[in-house]
């Protein structure tokens, strides 16, 4: 009873925690933004808007229905998983520990810096540091077939909904889980060691600034049909709703673009950008005419597990073949 009650509020603090994406100021912000999109941009009536903002084709498709599924699955797997996984606190502390040995660093050598100075830089350099490592994975999730593995599960989505930001393989939750520690553990021990106690973050109801503003702007309106798009200058520095939708697109042209989370500077320094396009003119999902089985559980769980051992299994094999056309030649070799 006690592990039922855990977990019922483990997914009510993703609707009521405004560290959570989904929690629901963030998700009444996002239907205004929608709103005032339609009627001023699109010069919908409110009516129409409201229709086509909460279209049941979209939230009652076989795709949403499997994002609302694996939602309550693996908030029940990443619960008994997460106290197994290392923790940002022993990360953060073996780094502490680990900065003494750097002879030309030492302990609180920035201490006399202003604390506003200091809080300005940690703040953002957490959110920095923080959404370049979710670039970095997203972009290896795509290019390193074992972990495409996992990552075509959320790629299946052909609709999208704010739940499909859950819509995840809990193998890609638990290295995303992972990336977090390590991330905030990195910023909180380098800070804590070069400026002592008066490192602190600037937030709003106790989320990073940076993260807040990014989610009252509408971070839910990038797994949407909402296709809002940015100006064009804007677009190379933050990544609109309508280039993440365009990242879901099947269209060869938009594979492997636009990796970036909240910042898309990172796409146009690594040449990863793609600049928003029209959200009807997308077809979503990993493939023309996707079946409708991906949207299976079973699929959707074991498949990656099936195709990660087939690329081992392959990859064995070339291995093989390659030490055995390797040993050939040399004994050609020895007998000529």
């Amino acid at each position: 009873m006690e592990i039922f009650s855990e977990y019922l509020i483990k997914i009510g603090n993703q609707f009521i925690d405004p560290k959570k994406r989904v929690f629901v100021a963030y998700i009444a912000i996002s239907i205004i933004i929608a709103l005032g999109w339609f009627i001023l941009n699109r010069k919908l009536s409110l009516k129409k808007a409201i229709k086509k903002i909460f279209d049941k084709k979209i939230f009652f498709s076989k795709s949403a229905k499997s994002d609302y599924k694996i939602f309550f699955i693996n908030q029940l797997i990443m619960m008994i998983v997460s106290p197994l996984l290392i923790t940002q606190l022993t990360i953060a502390t073996a780094l502490y520990f680990y900065f003494h040995s750097i002879d030309w660093l030492s302990v609180g050598m920035f201490k006399n810096t202003l604390p506003i100075i200091v809080i300005i830089c940690f703040t953002s350099f957490q959110f920095t540091l923080d959404d370049f490592s979710k670039y970095i994975i997203h972009r290896f999730m795509h290019r390193w077939p074992i972990l495409w593995s996992l990552h075509k599960v959320h790629h299946s989505a052909t609709v999208l909904t704010p739940m499909t930001v859950f819509r995840t393989h809990p193998l890609e939750g638990i290295i995303f889980s992972l990336r977090s520690s390590l991330t905030q553990a990195v910023s909180i021990s380098s800070f804590i060691f070069l400026f002592g106690n008066s490192v602190d973050l600037l937030t709003i109801l106790g989320v990073n600034i940076f993260v807040f503003l990014f989610n009252i702007f509408g971070s839910n309106l990038r797994h949407s049909h909402i296709g809002i798009r940015y100006w064009r200058w804007v677009e190379y520095i933050f990544i609109s709703p309508a280039q993440h939708q365009l990242h879901h697109s099947i269209a060869s042209e938009h594979h492997d673009k636009n990796f970036g989370a909240a910042l898309a500077v990172w796409d146009w320094l690594f040449g990863s950008l793609h600049h928003s396009v029209e959200y009807e003119t997308l077809e979503l999902g990993i493939e023309k005419n996707q079946k409708d089985e991906t949207h299976n559980l079973k699929d959707l769980y074991i498949n990656p597990f099936i195709e990660i051992k087939n690329y081992i299994l392959r990859r064995l094999k070339k291995l093989r073949n390659k030490a055995y056309s390797i040993n050939i030649k040399r004994r050609i070799f020895h007998e000529n």
